[in-house]
C-alpha cells in the first residue's frame, strides 16, 4: 500500500523539520516547502493526499493558499499558526481547513488529528450515505456525492459551502443561528465574531444567483439564517 502523501509549508525550517519528523516516524511520506506558492505550484503536479499550512508565510500566505487550493480539490487542510485569535481560527475554518492548531504546538497532538482524518475519511468512504436527492426550489442536492446544481449546471461549492446548504437544506422552514451553524456545520463552538458565518452565506448566494436559482438564503436578523420552500 502506498504511503500517504502529505505536504508543509511553514517559513520556518525548524517546524518544518520537527512535523517531517514525526509525521515520518508514523509512516507517511512529507515534503517540505517554504512558501505558500511552491507548495501550490507542485500540488498542481502531483497532489498529495494532506497540506499542512502556516498562515504567515511569504509570496502567498496560508490563508490565500487555502483558497486557491478550495477552488479545484477537497484535500484535507490543517492550519499551524503563531495566530491564535477566534477571528483567525473561525477565517481558517469558513476558507475551508479541516482542523487549526495554535504555535506551540505538541507534536504528538498533531500526528493524532492528522491520524484522525484521515481515519473519518477512511469511514466515510465505508459506510453508505444516504444517496436520496434533495430538491428545494431549482436546486438539488446530491448528498452522496456531495454536489449541488441548478438546473443541471453544478454550482461548484467549497466542502464547507455545501455542508452549509446542505444543513440548511434539511433544516427547511427553520431559522438556523449562526451559533448553531458553527457548531454542527464546523464543529467549532464559539460565541465570538460569529457574524463569520454571514460572509460563507454571501458567497453561496453569489453562486446561486450566477446560475439563475430563485431559492433565497434569507437572513434573520439578530439570530440566523433560513430557507423556506413551499415543497
Amino acid at each position: 500500500m502506498d504511503k500517504k502523501l502529505i505536504y508543509i509549508a511553514d517559513d520556518e525550517i525548524n517546524i518544518q523539520e520537527l512535523i517531517r519528523m514525526f509525521l515520518q516516524k508514523e509512516g507517511f511520506a512529507v515534503e517540505s516547502f517554504s512558501d505558500g506558492q511552491e507548495l501550490l505550484e507542485s500540488f498542481k503536479q502531483r497532489p498529495s493526499n494532506m497540506i499542512i499550512l502556516d498562515i504567515m508565510m511569504p509570496k502567498l500566505d496560508g490563508f490565500s493558499l487555502c483558497s486557491e487550493i478550495r477552488k479545484f480539490s477537497n484535500v484535507p487542510i490543517i492550519f499551524v499558526s503563531a495566530r491564535d485569535s477566534e477571528a483567525d481560527k473561525i477565517a481558517g475554518l469558513m476558507l475551508g481547513s479541516d482542523d487549526y492548531l495554535t504555535k506551540p504546538f505538541s507534536p504528538v497532538e498533531l500526528v493524532l488529528r492528522v491520524k484522525s482524518i484521515f481515519k473519518r475519511m477512511d469511514f466515510d468512504k465505508s459506510i453508505k450515505i444516504s444517496s436520496e436527492e434533495i430538491k428545494i426550489s431549482d436546486i438539488t442536492i446530491y448528498p452522496e456525492k456531495r454536489y449541488a446544481e441548478c438546473k443541471n449546471r453544478n454550482l461548484e461549492l467549497t466542502p464547507m459551502e455545501f455542508n452549509l446548504l446542505l444543513y440548511l437544506s434539511n433544516n427547511k422552514n427553520k431559522g438556523v443561528s449562526r451559533e448553531e451553524l458553527l457548531n454542527k456545520v464546523w464543529g467549532f463552538e464559539s460565541d465570538v465574531d460569529t457574524r463569520a458565518t454571514d460572509d460563507m452565506i454571501k458567497r453561496i448566494r453569489k453562486k446561486l444567483s450566477n446560475a439563475g436559482s430563485s431559492l433565497k438564503i434569507e437572513t434573520l436578523w439578530g439570530f440566523g439564517f433560513i430557507i423556506s420552500s413551499e415543497d
